[in-house]
């Protein structure tokens, strides 16, 4: 009995999602609540599980398709067995219309991008897919996809894999030249192989690649923020040697007892959450002609992931302990890698922090993420000269930005609201005492 597999609910206001990647192929064995495919949506990615145990016979979209939420993707038969399941037809279809006679093309590519790839790995056979971008790759480089091994998801090859690969094909070309001319006079050497036709000094090339839905997403709403906000940046610098030498004096006490490392966000976070008590209007937001005003504060942290940048929510961190910001944050920062935050861990944030020093940024303007109306920027820590008591010091400074909307703060408000955050970190006494 065959039972079709549909799209779950996305989320609040989420209809619709691109499949991104099949996980399973027609013929292939599937457990009970196990992922046979990746949904992109315009803010997370999903996995969407088999709701029965048996065998996927057929695949009804393709990767790349947009599906709508309750829609049927794919056919799982209870009583199928493995390996019996013929290719799914929207698959053969393509097969059709873009390779009819199927000639140029290895046999482990020809067809659609979902077309498996068996790979040996340590003796166990190991089957994976291609998607379009490594397919392509696959095809420019001329390389053969069984003698890679991927470094993806569940050893997928990537399109670094191919590209890696490709170049220790060509490493290896004069070696092996040399080793034929190294052979014995009496010893026939192999036939060399016909030398693959070689791009010209001035060839070009150009790539292009469809906007995910969550760039899509990230692109719009930046966009509307500054057509929107009366966006306005102001900055300071910050000294950041109390900070640094509380952190390294009970890191090992703290990462001992609470088990998290002590990091420099959660400081941040508690100075935002007490100089919003002395400016709420950054922690307010604009509806219609009304402010809203909050007394409690939800930080979205500015996390980078593998598909974009995403911000989960560290919801009443202006209740929260040092150990429970840090243990929050580092849950967020792994989910954030595995693809697994939902929709309602990034909803619902009040104020924005974003970390551009990890990266080695030295001053940016940070944009505002709707509806919110501030968001403060961190960067890099470089020992600068300074002057302290009149004499000319080095300290370890950091520049610090606050991008707010001006239609309902103002500049003395922004300022006043940067100088306590300062002020709060160069002294973190002020944090336990609330001053």
């Amino acid at each position: 009995m065959a039972t079709d597999v549909k799209v779950p609910a996305l989320g609040e206001s989420i209809t619709e999602g691109t499949l991104a990647e099949w996980l399973k192929k027609p013929g292939e064995a599937v457990k009970a609540d196990e992922p046979i495919a990746s949904l992109e949506t315009d803010k997370v990615s999903v996995e969407v599980p088999s709701p029965i145990a048996g065998v996927l016979t057929e695949q009804l979209v393709k990767e790349g398709d947009t599906v709508a939420v309750g829609a049927a993707i794919a056919r799982i038969d209870e009583g199928a067995t493995a390996g019996a399941a013929a290719p799914a037809p929207a698959v053969a279809a393509a097969e059709e219309s873009t390779n009819p006679a199927g000639a140029g093309e290895t046999p482990a590519l020809k067809g659609d991008s979902t077309a498996p790839v068996a790979q040996e790995e340590e003796g166990d056979d190991h089957v994976t897919t291609l998607s379009p971008a490594v397919r392509r790759a696959v095809l420019e480089y001329h390389v053969d996809p069984t003698r890679i091994k991927g470094t993806g998801k569940d050893g997928r090859l990537t399109k670094d894999d191919v590209i890696a690969a490709a170049e220790a094909q060509k490493s290896s070309t004069p070696a092996k030249a040399g080793a034929q001319e190294a052979q014995p006079s009496g010893q026939a050497a192999s036939p060399p192989s016909a030398p693959g036709p070689r791009p010209s000094p001035g060839d070009r090339k150009e790539e292009r690649v469809k906007m995910s839905r969550l760039r899509q997403t990230i692109a719009k709403r930046l966009k509307d923020a500054q057509n929107t906000a009366a966006m306005l940046t102001t900055f300071n610098d910050v000294d950041m040697s109390a900070v640094i030498e509380t952190r390294s004096r009970y890191k090992d006490l703290f990462e001992k007892k609470h088990g998290i490392r002590l990091g420099f966000m959660a400081f941040f976070v508690k100075a935002c959450a007490l100089a919003a008590k002395d400016v709420p209007s950054v922690n307010a937001s604009l509806e219609g002609d009304e402010i809203v005003y909050r007394d409690y504060l939800d930080v979205s942290i500015a996390v980078s992931a593998p598909k974009g940048l995403v911000v989960p929510v560290v919801r009443n961190a202006d209740r929260m302990s040092f150990a429970e910001i840090e243990q929050t944050i580092a849950a967020y920062g792994k989910k954030a890698k595995e693809g697994t935050l939902t929709v309602e861990e990034m909803q619902g944030g009040t104020f924005t922090i974003s970390n551009g020093g990890v990266f080695g940024s030295l001053l940016s303007t940070p944009i505002i993420n709707p509806p919110q109306s501030a968001v403060l920027g961190m960067h890099r820590i470089e020992e600068r000269p300074v002057v302290k008591d009149g004499q000319i010091v080095v300290r370890p400074m950091m520049y610090l930005a606050l991008s707010y909307d001006h239609r309902i703060i103002d500049g003395r408000e922004a300022v006043t609201f940067l100088v306590r955050v300062k002020e709060a970190i160069e002294d973190p006494t002020r944090l336990l005492i609330d001053l």
